[in-house]
């Protein structure tokens, strides 16, 4: 059965970790309490605070505490919805004003062009939030790829390290499991993927050992794509 969509995590994988970690976190760390007490009352932010207090069970916690563990939560790059939400929304601000564009690698974008107009239906799977990747690729540094997608999927479907997430997006891209590939540099991700029934692939483009649990490919000229 061959390969009719192809479902790829971001980081590590189609781009360089060290964008995330050395420009966006730090950037979403600067101007995060000046967004937040500038917007606080806004509906959409007031949501999303409302749901850090809920995750940290003090419903009554005001703006500045909240400030405070979203930051927390920024260092010890925290999994959490609400944060992945709001760091989305100050990233939007980064990209629009042109202050970094989305790294991506040369061989993802040349591979991500060639299996769509192969007519291979590409998605993302990605703990960063759906407004978050659509700003990545949107403004990437190519330009705008988000033609070349699809779909988009964050930690709303799911954990990415939980089978059920990857039964969800097999069920909304509607094709069989086996026909779908997922690309990921975390082999706890592809083990998730692959109880799901879809082919996988291990992203090692920083040297590191592979699992050994999965076939693997240096870059996405390796990927086995058929």
């Amino acid at each position: 059965m061959g390969i009719a969509a192809v479902l790829t995590d971001i980081e590590g994988t189609t781009s360089d970790i060290s964008f995330v970690k050395n420009v966006l976190f730090p950037y979403a760390a600067e101007h995060l309490p000046a967004f937040v007490r500038e917007h606080a009352d806004d509906p959409q932010v007031k949501h999303q605070l409302m749901l850090v207090a809920g995750e940290i069970g003090w419903v009554e916690a005001d703006t500045e505490t909240l400030i405070g563990v979203l930051l927390r939560w920024i260092e010890d790059d925290r999994k959490v919805t609400p944060l992945k939400t709001l760091q989305g929304m100050i990233w939007d601000v980064g990209y629009r004003q042109g202050d970094f564009t989305g790294h991506l690698y040369t061989d993802a974008h040349d591979y991500l062009q060639r299996w769509h107009q192969a007519g291979i239906e590409l998605y993302v799977f990605s703990s960063g939030s759906v407004p978050a990747q659509k700003l990545l690729f949107g403004f990437s540094d190519f330009g705008d790829l988000t033609p070349l997608f699809s779909g988009y999927f964050d930690t709303t479907t799911g954990a990415k390290r939980e089978r059920v997430a990857y039964q969800r997006i097999q069920a909304e891209i509607d094709l069989p499991a086996p026909c779908i590939l997922f690309l990921s540099d975390i082999a706890e991700e592809l083990d998730a993927a692959r109880a799901a029934g879809m082919k996988t692939c291990e992203l090692r483009r920083d040297g590191q050992p592979a699992s050994g649990r999965h076939p693997v490919a240096t870059d996405f000229t390796e990927v086995p794509c058929k």
